[in-house]
C-alpha cells in the first residue's frame, strides 16, 4: 500500500513537470512603449464659509 502511494505521487509529480515545461509560453513578446495619455479635469473651486462655532461646556471628565 506504501509502495502504490509512492507510485501515484510520483507520478503525479512528474506529469506536473511535464505539464509546466510544455505550458510556458516560448514565444517571443514584443513589448511597445507607449506614452500614457495624460487626462487633465479640473475641478470647480468650491468656496466654504466658515461656520459658527459654539462654545462647549466643560464635561467634568
Amino acid at each position: 500500500m506504501i509502495i502504490t502511494i509512492t507510485l501515484v505521487l510520483s507520478f503525479l509529480v512528474a506529469l506536473n513537470f511535464i505539464l509546466l515545461i510544455f505550458s510556458c509560453n516560448k514565444g517571443t513578446r514584443i513589448v511597445t512603449q507607449q506614452k500614457p495619455t495624460v487626462i487633465k479635469v479640473t475641478k470647480p473651486q468650491t468656496t466654504t464659509k466658515r461656520l459658527t462655532t459654539r462654545r462647549l461646556a466643560p464635561t467634568g471628565s
